[in-house]
């Protein structure tokens, strides 16, 4: 297995400048100007339809913004990237846990362990025509370790619950031990239990010091440990500051257009 580029010398996971993107003929991010420091937790607030999504698709290069004067991307530094090397310096765990990250109910013989080892390949499951290193096999088992899954290792993933899928996802987003993990919706269509476990497991790598920047409309998906927040409206971004500054009722009730409640419960927030 190759080895990842040292990128030790970055301060910066991510520089922004003047960035437009269109989808299709739309466009749905405007003048965008963001920096994230690599190890750094930061919340992306916004309504349905904000431009949160797309932002992570341009964080990973799955999308390009407009080419204009003055516009600029820089991940980790640099301008441009073989995406293959880039993919093994950050992790992304989806807000769907079906689709082509992870293999359905028709891909009997997959398990966990080695729907992880396909994070190596960006790949489904494990077909024939790739070659497994034990390397692969000893960092899956690491990935499955840290979000405390070993039990998941030999489970079909096609009979795993939604829960059980999110942590399988995380998993393969590990596998290369990245400096940053990038969420986009982590809690969608889990229930309560699942989503507590989920938070309890990000705040583990959170403690360890992988960077998160996580994309979200619910509250309750901001861990104690995220102090950065950036709210998002109509493709923009309308605030970028502290959590005590931004999560207050009255610049959420302006952001949703709608009134919002705010309650606490210890280092946690909640909102109606």
């Amino acid at each position: 297995m190759a080895e990842a580029e040292d990128l030790s010398h970055a301060s910066d996971f991510l520089e922004l400048q003047n960035v437009r993107v269109a989808r299709g003929e739309r466009v749905v991010l405007h003048d965008i100007n963001l920096i994230i420091r690599t190890g750094e937790h930061v919340a992306i607030l916004g309504p349905n339809g904000c431009g949160k999504s797309t932002l992570i698709l341009t964080m990973t290069c799955q999308i390009y913004p407009i080419v204009r004067p003055g516009m600029q991307v820089r991940i980790f530094g640099r301008e441009r990237w073989d995406l293959t090397q880039l993919r093994r310096h950050f992790g992304v765990v989806s807000a769907s846990v079906a689709g082509a990250e992870l293999p359905g109910e028709r891909t009997a013989l997959t398990t966990g362990l080695d729907a992880v080892i396909a994070g190596f390949f960006s790949a489904s499951t494990l077909w024939p025509n790739l070659h497994v290193t034990e390397e692969m096999r000893e960092r899956a088992w690491e990935a499955l370790d840290r979000i405390e899954a070993r039990r998941l290792a030999l489970q079909l993933v096609g009979e795993m619950s939604a829960g059980e899928k999110r942590r399988i996802m995380i998993a393969r987003a590990l596998v290369h031990r990245p400096r940053q993990l990038l969420l986009d919706e982590p809690s969608n269509a889990l229930d309560l239990a699942a989503q507590r476990d989920l938070r309890e497991t990000l705040r583990r790598l959170a403690a360890e010091g992988t960077g998160m920047v996580m994309v979200t409309h619910h509250l309750g998906d901001i861990l104690p440990e995220i102090e950065r927040i950036i709210l998002m409206q109509n493709g923009r971004i309308v605030g970028d500051g502290s959590r005590r500054e931004l999560l207050s009722e009255a610049r959420l009730s302006e952001l949703f257009h709608t009134p919002v409640r705010v309650g606490h419960d210890e280092e946690w927030l909640h909102s109606w």
